[in-house]
């Protein structure tokens, strides 16, 4: 079976896995990094949001062997030390502002807020309500109105 080498929540890691398997199987049922979270499998619903190098993407429609030694995958289990804290700050106001009702897509939000909090700093300016336009993950419960509001309280402490 083939090796696959990167970089995961801050260490290099080796799995074995065919190469036509998608990162989140691997990462949920090899590696047991259950934060993603398998939602349509098509990268729509975007629940298993994660991060590689730093931009956010969804590992249910990337297959393994397209993860190469050098590439960083970060999960919401990885996303407080790259703060070298206990929670993110983006985590620390879904929190405060009581975001989440049943939960199951929050760390899904949580890395698409990072990645375009930190788009829209790369880019010298704040982020904006149009910003938040952009933002597709679906939420079953429909707490956009809190969501959007956590992004804006977390982007302050970014």
């Amino acid at each position: 079976m083939p090796s696959h080498t990167f970089k995961l929540n801050g260490e290099q890691i080796t799995v074995e896995a065919e190469d036509d398997v998608r990162l989140l199987w691997v990462l949920r049922d090899l590696l047991g990094v259950t934060g993603p979270k398998y939602g349509c499998g098509l990268g729509v619903c975007q629940a298993c949001t994660s991060h590689i190098n730093g931009k956010a993407f969804n590992p249910c429609s990337v297959p393994v062997s397209k993860i190469g030694a050098e590439d960083e995958v970060t999960t919401i289990e990885g996303l407080p030390a790259t703060v070298g804290k206990d929670l993110h700050p983006m985590q620390e106001a879904w929190l405060d502002i009581d975001v989440a009702q049943c939960g199951y897509c929050q760390p899904g939000q949580i890395m698409t807020a990072v990645a375009k909090v930190r788009q829209a700093a790369e880019a010298g300016r704040e982020i904006t309500d149009a910003d938040l336009d952009e933002i597709r993950n679906i939420c079953r419960c429909g707490t956009y109105t809190r969501i959007r509001e956590a992004i804006k309280a977390g982007a302050k402490n970014m």
